[in-house]
């Protein structure tokens, strides 16, 4: 019977932080939501709030200033007139996408439909 070897055993404990610092964020309700709402570019908070059905602006709120504070999405202040605030996926923000798409399509083929 073979064993890890201690090299292996550290490979893989650094693997299992990384996957749980992951899912501390994204395992939050609506957090990919969020996300997904902005891989096509800036929006507001009222675009993003109607986007996103039942989706409160109290959490929306959470989740914007937790995804920012975590590198993921930048926001930006318009002083204007009228003042305006957007938000927008940062690189790392971008980088997520193909994971969040190849999430999204193994849940199409393999949970059942609750309907939209």
């Amino acid at each position: 019977m073979a064993t890890a070897s201690p090299h292996d055993m550290h490979e893989c404990v650094r693997s299992d932080a990384a996957l749980t610092r992951a899912f501390r964020i994204l395992g939050k309700r609506w957090s990919a939501v969020v996300l997904g709402s902005l891989r096509s570019g800036p929006a507001g908070f009222r675009e993003l709030s109607r986007a996103i059905d039942g989706l409160s602006d109290s959490v929306l709120s959470d989740r914007l200033s937790e995804l920012t504070k975590e590198g993921l999405i930048a926001r930006t202040v318009d002083e204007g007139p009228p003042v305006a605030v957007s938000y927008e996926l940062t690189e790392s923000g971008k980088a997520l996408m193909p994971a969040l798409h190849q999430i999204s399509e193994w849940a199409e083929e393999h949970l059942l439909s609750e309907g939209c």
